[in-house]
């Protein structure tokens, strides 16, 4: 099948902008014109991409799937031309980035290092923090989330493979109590729970089974919004924990925990470095989104 490349700028212009009046603007054509570039899409495409009511416009969940494999594909060409159009402005100044305290491979140390030395006429300001909020209202460059929670306007950029959470627990806090032998069970543990803020309540753990996404409140014993508190906490036997695979590995390697319920633990989309616009990129921001892509082929 022959690539449609404008249909994909419709569509996604379309997913983006959940209206084909403000897509249109955005392409400088017509409502019409971009009402018929998404019918003769799901016509090629035999399936239907876009809900439309006389009030609004959603995404099927053929077009969700597509939406979330072609506009980081799309954002990487256009990454690509800006780079090319600009390779001679050495980066100078400030750039600020929010991070997630989960994007373990982003704030581990390495990566930041490296591209601190790479560019020497940069300062680098970083909030690790995981309350949601608009990073462009509040002077940030730039943020690092999982590319779920990430606003449909932004443009994303991986930044990691995908991920995975998953329960654990200290060998002697199995011993004294045992392993759960489904996510039901959670409740009757002894659990260490995350927020991100005192305002939001705690994070429900998610899991999934037959196909069948599900998520259980665990009424943790001890619940904190600071991810080395609850490995530390686990690690001496206080309870059951949930967070990024990741981020537990070398716990999981030297047995200090013990991977629980990964049968209920699938993997999904992982992080992505995310802006608002990537027209006229500022040299510093284009800097960190090459260096992000360069190590990430070499992982």
């Amino acid at each position: 099948m022959t690539t449609d490349l404008t249909g994909i700028s419709v569509f996604l212009a379309v997913a983006e902008t959940r209206s084909f009046r403000a897509a249109a603007e955005r392409l400088g054509v017509t409502r019409s014109a971009v009402s018929q570039t998404i019918r003769r899409m799901e016509d090629r495409l035999g399936v239907a991409l876009v809900q439309r009511t006389t009030r609004s416009v959603s995404l099927t969940e053929a077009g969700e799937r597509l939406h979330r494999r072609v506009a980081p594909a799309v954002a990487e060409v256009g990454l690509a031309l800006d780079a090319t159009r600009d390779r001679e402005a050495e980066p100078t100044g400030r750039l600020r980035l929010a991070v997630s305290s989960i994007a373990e491979r982003f704030i581990a140390g390495p990566l930041l290092a490296g591209f601190i030395q790479a560019h020497p006429g940069l300062q680098l300001d970083v909030t690790v923090t995981d309350e949601e909020f608009d990073i462009v209202a509040e002077g940030y460059d730039a943020g690092v989330r999982l590319g779920e929670v990430i606003e449909q306007d932004m443009i994303a950029v991986p930044v990691s493979g995908d991920q995975r959470q998953m329960v654990v627990a200290a060998p002697s806090y199995l011993e004294r109590f045992g392993a759960p032998q489904h996510p039901s069970e959670l409740p009757r543990h002894r659990c260490i729970g995350w927020r991100p803020s005192p305002r939001v309540a705690p994070y429900r753990w998610e899991f999934e089974e037959n196909g069948r996404e599900f998520d259980v409140a665990v009424s943790p014993r001890i619940t904190t919004n600071d991810m080395w508190l609850m490995l530390r906490t686990a690690c001496a036997g206080g309870g059951l924990t949930f967070g990024m695979e990741e981020t537990f590995r070398p716990y999981l390697q030297r047995g200090e925990l013990v991977a629980l319920l990964e049968a209920f633990c699938p993997p999904f989309p992982g992080f992505f470095l995310y802006f608002a616009d990537r027209r006229n990129l500022a040299p510093k921001l284009r800097a960190l989104i090459d260096h992000v892509r360069y190590r990430a082929d070499r992982v």
